[in-house]
């Protein structure tokens, strides 16, 4: 662990002792599950990009957020969406893929705010600079278990971690 307690007494809350977004401590925790995509009945890769699942369309009247900027908590354009991730088995997007860079990274859905008024997709996590040490891939068109794990992990490592000021008492 990647962690000291933070007093000298059994069942100390834990604090990082390196980076809070990456430690896997706390917010930023993560299962190890297995380096292998999670796949469909048919043994093809469940959670993929719409150019890999081109029978896949966003709906009529829904905005499209690919080329859109992706804003941190700090207001500051981190990235733009470049694809968008489907789910096979349960048809809906799961994460947005976003250009950092020369990089390229996934935004879980559920922890982006699509802003239709201003084209532009806002995280409240993680600062805009901090996209680029978003966990990447080891397969541009697939996500491993392992790998959804630790990127999830580091954008709850970011909701106390992404700044001093989040881990001081209100």
């Amino acid at each position: 662990i990647n962690a000291e307690p933070t007093g000298p007494w059994p069942g100390a809350p834990l604090e990082p002792t390196g980076d809070g977004m990456v430690d896997g401590v706390g917010p930023g925790s993560y299962a190890s599950r297995g380096d292998t995509p999670d796949v469909t009945i048919d043994g093809a890769p469940r959670i993929v990009p719409m150019r890999v699942a081109s029978d896949f369309t966003i709906a009529d009247g829904d905005p499209d957020p690919r080329g859109m900027p992706v804003l941190g908590a700090d207001g500051v354009t981190g990235a733009l969406v470049a694809d968008i991730w489907v789910d096979r088995s349960e048809p809906q997007i799961r994460f947005y893929e976003l250009e950092v860079g020369s990089r390229r990274v996934l935004l879980p859905v559920g922890l982006a705010r699509v802003n239709k008024l201003r084209r532009r997709i806002e995280v409240g996590t993680i600062l805009g600079s901090q996209f680029a040490g978003v966990p990447g891939l080891s397969n541009p068109d697939q996500v491993t278990l392992a790998e959804e794990d630790r990127i999830y992990g580091y954008y709850g490592g970011g909701s106390l971690y992404a700044e001093p000021s989040r881990t001081e008492p209100l």
